[in-house]
């Protein structure tokens, strides 16, 4: 039988193909490191946003992200690219029963219920830390493995997909994921954050319990009106052997707006823990029969303690400044870190772009830290954490840009209001939704005062409105948009595209 390879590499089993919520599974060789691997196909032609260049490169960029999350939960992500018109990701082959499958064969016991979830929290700190949000947490992809690890699938499949540029706070239109799994404020505004990823886990950990997903409606408008209006059924009223506490934490985690759940993954597993102190016996899915080397190397590891405080760790640019502080500084290495990252970021190397930026940005601001060569570096360095998904990173850039800047230039500067914008955005994208809140509506004062142009301030207005519906405060937003919306008509006129989207949030707002 003729087997299809792409990319010159990898060889498809032609009978190994899986359908998939966004495309197939196949199974593959890779010809040049004689080994297995999961091919995932994308089905573009099937999304929101179509084929088309700027889908693609997007997919690209978050596969980059995504391969940067190295955490033993986390399939590896070895390749990406593009076939006979399909997107494609080649991953680490895993072996393994998804919890899809444990729910259609067995009840799972609490403590593994429990274990699972606390294990798909391990994975989410790292991820959440590195602003990567999942968007598509559910029973499918969870993989649970036969030495008892589980295995998080799909990780910035969603987020490649999703409505909108990465440079967007957040839109409207096609909400990413899946319903029956989905939050509220993302299936009302398509934002996500940390916190849907947690009620998602809610969901899937209220599933592996009860056997049902409690939301699960006939359509998928039905379930995600379920998820926003639907108080959740307690766990104890349909598995009485459910511990209270894990009841209460489950409730915690379905809490119907972003503030009212847990802080962080973090504060879940630690709750998780207490109820699966000793795992049973899982036999057809666990293997017990032998010591495997995972669970050698995690009982090791497991026994480090924190008796002594960790000594403090200088990053690359601190190394590069203590270097640069006892010689004259060389103006070249600004002009040539520029010219480097220029070249890594038209190839979509943005992580690389802002490691290269980041060495000479450190002993350039200590020479002369509103230089404006040293200025541009610095924006040139906020950019590219902003373009690789590292928010956290960004956000302190972009706060003291915009402070140096206003100092320079003044606070009307179009680059410094720029920079207040990126920090909101950042906080935004990491789910810091009060945060990003309260600068985008300091902005929108400063910007009135300061007679900005109207196109900008009733993009502002939209963005905060957005915000408002997505942090869960539904009469907060119903207001902001509805004040908003004549403006917009009498601006753009009632046919307008972003007048279309407003008129149909407030209309989805009205009906609730």
């Amino acid at each position: 039988m003729r087997r299809t390879v792409i990319g010159d590499r990898y060889e498809l089993d032609p009978l190994s193909r899986r359908a998939g919520g966004m495309g197939e599974v196949w199974f593959g060789y890779d010809k040049r490191l004689d080994r297995r691997v999961a091919v995932k196909f994308i089905r573009i032609d099937r999304q929101a946003d179509g084929p088309g260049e700027e889908l693609t490169k997007r997919f690209v960029r978050e596969s980059r992200i995504t391969a940067r999350l190295e955490h033993p939960g986390v399939p590896a992500v070895y390749d990406c690219g593009s076939h006979a018109g399909d997107l494609y990701l080649v991953m680490q082959l895993i072996d393994g029963c998804p919890v899809s499958s444990l729910l259609d064969e067995t009840r799972i016991p609490v403590a593994w219920a429990a274990a699972i979830a606390a294990q798909v929290c391990s994975v989410l700190s790292v991820a959440h830390a590195n602003s990567l949000v999942h968007r598509d947490l559910k029973p499918s992809n969870l993989m649970l493995c036969p030495d008892g690890t589980v295995k998080v699938l799909d990780f910035g499949v969603a987020a490649a997909l999703g409505p909108g540029a990465p440079t967007r706070l957040t839109g409207t239109g096609v909400a990413v994921g899946t319903p029956d799994y989905m939050a509220p404020e993302q299936a009302m505004s398509a934002a996500t954050g940390p916190q849907s990823d947690l009620y998602s886990l809610g969901v899937v950990l209220d599933e592996m319990l009860a056997g049902e997903n409690q939301f699960a409606g006939p359509t998928a408008l039905a379930s995600m009106r379920n998820h926003a209006d639907a108080a959740p059924v307690p766990l104890r009223e349909r598995r009485p052997d459910v511990p209270e506490g894990l009841e209460r934490l489950v409730l915690w985690l379905l809490a119907k707006t972003p503030e009212e759940r847990p802080a962080d993954a973090g504060v879940v597993y630690e709750r998780l823990m207490d109820f699966c102190p000793r795992l049973p016996p899982f036999p057809g899915y666990v293997n017990l029969g032998a010591p495997h080397p995972v669970r050698m190397y995690a009982a090791v590891v497991g026994r480090i303690t924190a008796d002594e405080p960790a000594a403090p760790r200088r990053d690359a640019s601190t190394r590069a400044s203590t270097r640069s502080s006892g010689g004259q500084f060389r103006w070249d290495i600004v002009a040539i870190a520029r010219k480097d990252a220029a070249v890594l970021k038209a190839e979509s190397r943005f992580a690389q772009a802002a490691d290269v930026l980041a060495r000479a940005v450190g002993p350039a601001r200590a020479h002369a830290p509103k230089d404006p060569m040293v200025i541009g570096l610095r924006v040139e360095l906020a950019d590219a954490l902003f373009l690789g998904g590292d928010y956290r990173r960004a956000a302190p850039e972009f706060r003291d840009l915009a402070r140096d800047l206003a100092e320079r230039d003044g606070p009307g500067s179009d680059l410094v209001l720029r920079c207040r914008l990126m920090e909101a955005n950042c906080h935004a994208a990491v789910g810091e939704t009060s945060l990003a809140l309260a600068r985008l509506n300091e902005l929108l004062e400063d910007e009135i005062r300061l007679g900005v142009d109207e196109d900008r301030l009733l993009e502002l207005r939209r963005q905060i409105g957005l915000l408002l519906l997505a942090s869960g405060d539904r009469g907060r937003a119903r207001t902001a948009l509805g004040e908003l919306l004549p403006d917009l008509e009498r601006r753009y006129g009632s046919g307008h595209p972003t007048v279309g989207k407003v008129r149909e949030v407030l209309r989805d707002l009205a009906a609730h």
